[in-house]
């Protein structure tokens, strides 16, 4: 039975005031947070959440996962326009008042904003019993000290970040191929790529980044402009096995390429020089490709049978 008045509220709330200590806002309690920033800079937002893979989070109970997945998907995305996270809110919805998992989802979310330098300022719990999982939708403000266009350029390399799985995309299609069935590939967390790409974009030339999710390579099209990208994925950046799997239960290698990131997590084009460098000095990074001139297509040579797939 589902109790409106929220006991564990209070809990709740001295958990997200542990966050509160930010060099980037001062947050002072009330019936609202109200906070003032540290800073002058560009501002961003951007929301998201874990969709369908909820249902598997649930199922599992793997509630922290299902955060840090949630927050990789704003954080990972506020990484392509190099934004510094400083204030964020949260709406969980789940399927029955489970205080146990209440109470892990915001935990956990706090932990990592207290490490993240992240601060929680408000939030809010529904109670929905006519769905399957659970989602958690995050709302992240960030700011942006040096704007930069985001353009692969032609001549550049392409360097891939490897992913740790199936991420938080295309578990529609992964419902359609397995049914009911949860397993652990269905609930290992998506890779956070923020602190890599902000620490990488200060010390060497980056022209353009791609966080690989909805729509998968296709996505590189919306920065690619009259230029091509070349893709040919190396022996440290193979799919994990699980896309192997999809693969030969029948999906093509456009619907593979178009709907899941097949080892690749995120995409950076430099010039050869840093591309070298960054390729040299960074944990799980590959040379996947190249920009040229061309007609703003995706060109990849599939991993998975060696044939041409265009986006």
């Amino acid at each position: 039975m589902y109790n409106p008045t929220k006991p564990y509220k209070k809990e709740i709330l001295r958990t997200i005031e542990t966050t509160w200590h930010s060099p980037y806002v001062s947050v002072t309690a009330g019936l609202y947070p109200t906070f003032r920033k540290h800073f002058s800079f560009p501002e961003v937002q951007h929301t998201d959440g874990i969709g369908t893979k909820g249902n598997y989070h649930w199922s599992a109970r793997t509630f922290r996962a299902a955060v840090i997945d949630a927050l990789a998907m704003n954080l990972n995305d506020l990484a392509m326009v190099r934004a510094t996270p400083y204030a964020l809110q949260n709406h969980l919805v789940l399927p029955k008042d489970d205080t146990r998992a209440i109470r892990a989802v915001i935990t956990t979310l706090a932990d990592i904003c207290r490490r993240k330098k992240i601060a929680m300022t408000g939030g809010e719990t529904s109670i929905h019993d006519d769905v399957r999982g659970l989602d958690i939708s995050i709302t992240v403000s960030g700011f942006i000290p040096k704007q930069v266009p985001n353009v692969f350029r032609a001549g550049d390399i392409l360097i891939g970040l490897k992913s740790s799985g199936i991420h938080s995309n295309g578990f529609s299609v992964v419902r359609r191929v397995f049914g009911n069935k949860v397993r652990k590939e269905f609930t290992i967390p998506t890779a956070i790529y923020l602190d890599t790409i902000l620490a990488l974009t200060k010390k060497y030339t980056v022209h353009g980044m791609m966080h690989i999710t909805g729509g998968a390579f296709s996505k590189l099209k919306d920065v690619l402009g009259n230029n091509d990208a070349l893709i040919e994925q190396p022996q440290k950046l193979f799919p994990q096995e699980i896309f192997f799997e999809l693969f030969t239960k029948g999906l093509s290698n456009k619907e593979m390429y178009a709907t899941f990131n097949c080892g690749v997590g995120f995409i950076l084009s430099a010039p050869f020089a840093d591309a070298q460098k960054i390729i040299a000095h960074t944990k799980n990074a590959a040379l996947i490709g190249r920009v040229v001139k061309g007609k703003g297509r995706v060109i990849i040579t599939s991993a998975f049978d060696g044939k041409r797939v265009v986006l």
